[in-house]
């Protein structure tokens, strides 16, 4: 019924009554997401009606109501097969601004229309085969480009940008010939990477280094969702680059580190949109060669230096333990180096795996992030392995009870899924610099067999891979456990199920086979 006066005021009425039957129809549809199919034909004449409107020369608001109903209309792909031809679609890139290369973006009052513009192409080309084909044809990724470039610096058109960028984003998931397009043709890469800029309002103190206003208000709902949608565009544009790279890309990944390492750095306005957007930055990390990564630590500035001597100097001498506190506390600082942004990585995983759930899309990427940065920087790899793997001074409980990181990710060494249990056992074995009596003494032999064994490490020795021999000194308390361990026992099952070693194991199961004989 909705659709027959709608489609009835569409066909025969004016503008002004068009505006506001489709405004009754959106209204009462705004939360629609499944249609009846008994009205499917209806809804096809309905969206082939508004597209005849939408090239008549009609007020404004009469142009955004339309949209509106052409993107909720929009959600049902079946309705889609008949309307979108090349003449709907070039429709839509006229309204979106996308046609025009030299025309700025002045008329305020022409951006709701923009944005509902790109909202019906973000749903078509999302929903639609044939759109995604004419979207190629039309040379659309281009086309988005360029109307980027001319809002890129303008903060109060956000909507016009964030979708922008999720039709760039759909644009570069669903077809690899735009992946390379936007990343070659296009400088796709810069392009994004200065849309992070632009949403960060970075300001940049040296060639990769931008100074961090930690007592500024958190990004605006706006802002994040715009940085957002750049993250998964850009993830889409590096997805391969880990693996093959132009020494000449090296200055462009190590900026966009950079500016990954200021998005670890601030807040979003809320704490789950803070966790969107960081895990976003640690899926788009994971793409950057890691001969790059060196940037997500830095110096620490005269200020920051001089913080840390002066909070030590407070101390008397004789407070050793209370300046030992200090300096565990001063997370921030190691070896002279700002790690900020990699204690916030390590926070961050330590949070995935405390949810307990989805570790292979939630926990893996962060997990091999800090891997790959711990076996290409030492002083990544030093910090964390002060982090997650302090001097040992529990020595009475096994190295999976407990709440500290190292009790959880020796915990997920014997996980279910196979991927988290490897990534998690890669990680400590990297941080101990693939040393198996380093790697046996903070997680214990059962907990670390599967890593050893597929690695033919079972007999001990270590990786192929060279660390600086930096002292790994035991504690007291370890050195003192250390002679009363008992030397690794082959076990076996006894008859009710118990676990006993081996040799008495067989000698019970003798026992029962002698006292079957001499029944029989």
């Amino acid at each position: 019924m909705d659709e027959e006066r709608a489609l009835y005021i569409v066909r025969a009425g004016e503008a002004g009554a068009i505006e506001r039957v489709l405004r009754d129809y959106s209204d009462k549809h705004r939360a629609t997401f499944k249609f009846e199919s008994t009205d499917e034909d209806k809804r096809k004449k309905l969206c082939e009606g508004i597209f005849k409107v939408l090239v008549k020369d009609i007020p404004t608001t009469c142009q955004v109501s339309c949209l509106e109903v052409l993107r909720i209309l929009s959600r049902d792909k079946k309705v889609l097969v008949p309307v979108t031809t090349k003449e709907n679609m070039q429709i839509l890139l006229r309204l979106a601004k996308l046609n025009e290369s030299d025309d700025s973006l002045e008329k305020v009052s022409e951006f709701p229309v923009i944005v509902e513009s790109l909202k019906c192409l973000c749903n078509i080309v999302f929903n639609s085969q044939m759109a995604q084909q004419l979207s190629l044809e039309l040379n659309l990724a281009a086309k988005l480009c360029n109307l980027l470039r001319k809002c890129k610096d303008r903060k109060f058109i956000s909507d016009i940008k964030c979708f922008d960028l999720r039709l760039l984003f759909l644009l570069s998931l669903l077809h690899t010939d735009i992946r390379s397009q936007l990343r070659y043709e296009l400088q796709g890469l810069a392009l994004l990477t200065q849309i992070l800029e632009s949403a960060f309002s970075i300001k940049w103190t040296d060639e990769y280094e931008s100074a961090i206003d930690r007592n500024g208000p958190p990004l605006s709902p706006q802002e994040t969702d715009c940085a957002i949608e750049a993250l998964k565009a850009l993830f889409n544009v590096t997805v391969d680059s880990w693996k093959a790279h132009k020494e000449s890309d090296s200055h462009q990944f190590r900026v966009m580190a950079a500016v990954l390492r200021h998005c670890l750095l601030i807040v979003g306005p809320t704490e789950d949109k803070t966790e969107e957007l960081h895990s976003n930055a640690v899926n788009l990390l994971s793409n950057v060669p890691v001969s790059c990564l060196d940037v997500l630590i830095c110096p620490l500035t005269h200020e920051e230096t001089a913080q840390e001597a002066t909070t030590l100097d407070e101390l008397p001498n004789d407070k050793t333990a209370e300046k030992e506190t200090v300096l565990k506390n001063n997370t921030m600082a190691y070896n002279g180096m700002n790690m900020e942004a990699i204690h916030v990585l390590l926070n961050f995983m330590e949070k995935r795996i405390d949810k307990g759930s989805s570790y292979r899309e939630g926990l893996t990427p962060v997990l091999s992030l800090l891997t790959e940065c711990s076996r290409a920087h030492r002083n990544i790899r030093k910090f964390l392995k002060d982090q997650v793997l302090p001097p040992l001074r529990d020595v009475t409980n096994r190295p999976e009870v407990g709440s500290t990181v190292r009790n959880k990710l020796v915990r997920l060494m014997t996980h279910v899924d196979l991927g988290v249990k490897q990534i998690a056992a890669e990680f400590l074995f990297v941080l101990c610099k693939e040393r198996v009596d380093s790697l046996l003494k903070y997680t214990g032999y059962g907990n670390a067999a599967g890593l050893l064994a597929a690695r033919g490490l079972l007999a001990g020795g270590r990786g192929d891979n060279w660390y600086s021999e930096d002292e790994d000194t035991d504690t007291e308390e370890y050195k003192n456990a250390k002679p009363k361990e008992e030397l690794l026992k082959p076990m076996g099952l006894k008859p009710d199920g118990t676990i006993t070693p081996l040799e008495e194991a067989l000698n019970q199961y003798s026992v029962i086979e002698e006292t079957s004989s001499d029944t029989d």
